[in-house]
């Protein structure tokens, strides 16, 4: 008995599958497209031959490969996020295990204090402080470390608000670049003024001060609404620096004025040439480097020094 022409295309689609599963057939090796430009390149190529990127080392390529897990845009802006996030939750429950879950009281005052970090929590996991000197590497720990829950919330608001936009327009390798950088000299004249301090700000107040940078002189509608809303921002972030206890005004101003001046240096736009490129992904890839290795550094020193264990 012949079986029905459906079933017989079902088990020959079937046997093609398992062949190909286990390569019973040759491959045919299939042309690439450049993560760097999107141009067509041969399957063996090692580089573009348009723009000179690697195809499998580099910010563009390992973006890519980042892609089934981060979202297409902005990868480096929401990885900055999530990172944000998981390293709050381990230190949140560190302080839970230290000191035990205490709920607020207080009334509305409280909430400033609603999941709040122990401080020998944030000193073992990369606190910046005036002992930075000796430990640089807490300058960039520091940057994705927060004290309570109404704190990551509030930088984590702003972060994506602003950051994809910058990263569109910087590419990512530059954004990253700026981010590491401006929280960097933020919690440089915080621990020269000998503050001790913790928080994504000094890196946030690097990113308006690079907006500001880039619609300083233009007099367009779109830029002039734009600084304005900057300035607003920053009297906005004065006044409550001001009012507030607890806010690290040398790091925020230590961010916003290295942002400013990096927004003067850099041209606001996408590498235009494969020079440019190369620049860049030096630059994004020697912060991804020095990120790396300060929470290698942060491991080291959370396992095996004394200090903040009291």
């Amino acid at each position: 008995m012949q079986l029905p022409v459906r079933w017989r295309y079902k088990i020959d689609r079937w046997r093609s599958q398992i062949a190909s599963r286990f390569h019973s057939q040759p491959s045919v090796a299939r042309p690439r497209l450049c993560p760097a430009c999107g141009t067509l390149v041969g399957s063996s190529s090692g580089r573009c031959h348009q723009c000179g990127a690697s195809m499998t080392f580099s910010m563009a390529a390992a973006s890519r490969s980042l892609g089934r897990i981060l979202p297409q845009t902005s990868p480096v802006s929401y990885g900055i996020l999530g990172l944000c996030c998981i390293l709050y939750g381990v230190s949140l429950l560190a302080t839970i295990h230290r000191t035990g879950f205490e709920a607020p009281t207080g009334g509305l005052g409280a909430l400033f204090g609603l999941g709040g970090i122990n401080g020998a929590v944030l000193i073992r996991m990369g606190l910046s402080g005036p002992f930075d000197f000796a430990q640089p590497w807490r300058f960039i720990t520091a940057i994705f470390l927060h004290g309570s829950l109404l704190h990551i919330g509030f930088n984590m608001w702003v972060l994506m608000d602003l950051a994809p936009t910058i990263e569109d327009l910087y590419g990512s390798a530059r954004f990253l670049f700026v981010y590491i950088v401006t929280g960097i000299c933020g919690y440089l004249l915080s621990a020269v003024t000998g503050h001790f301090s913790v928080g994504a700000s000094g890196s946030l107040l690097g990113l308006v001060g690079l907006l500001l940078a880039l619609t300083t002189g233009r007099q367009s509608i779109g830029m002039r609404m734009l600084r304005s809303q900057l300035l607003y921002w920053l009297a906005y972030i004065a006044v409550m620096g001001i009012l507030m206890p607890g806010i690290d005004n040398y790091a925020h101003i230590g961010g916003f004025v290295s942002g400013f001046l990096l927004g003067k240096i850099m041209a606001d736009r996408q590498p235009a040439d494969p020079i440019e490129r190369r620049r860049a992904n030096a630059l994004g890839w020697a912060a991804g480097f020095a990120v790396l290795a300060s929470f290698a550094f942060m491991l080291f020193n959370y396992f095996h020094s004394q200090l903040g264990v009291g």
